[in-house]
């Protein structure tokens, strides 16, 4: 299932995965958070959240 998913992928634009960590505030436990977006948005994604 992986193979067709990262197939279906590379047919229209490249994507980055872009892996976050992020502080709970409630407990202070750092957690990653990961997403996939278009290469040409990953400077906008990582500014975004600043």
């Amino acid at each position: 299932m992986a193979k067709k998913v990262v197939a279906t992928l590379k047919k229209g634009k490249d994507f980055a995965r872009i892996i976050k960590t992020v502080k709970s505030p409630k407990t202070g436990a750092y957690t990653f958070k990961e997403e996939m977006v278009p290469v040409d948005m990953v400077k906008d994604v990582l500014s975004s959240d600043k």
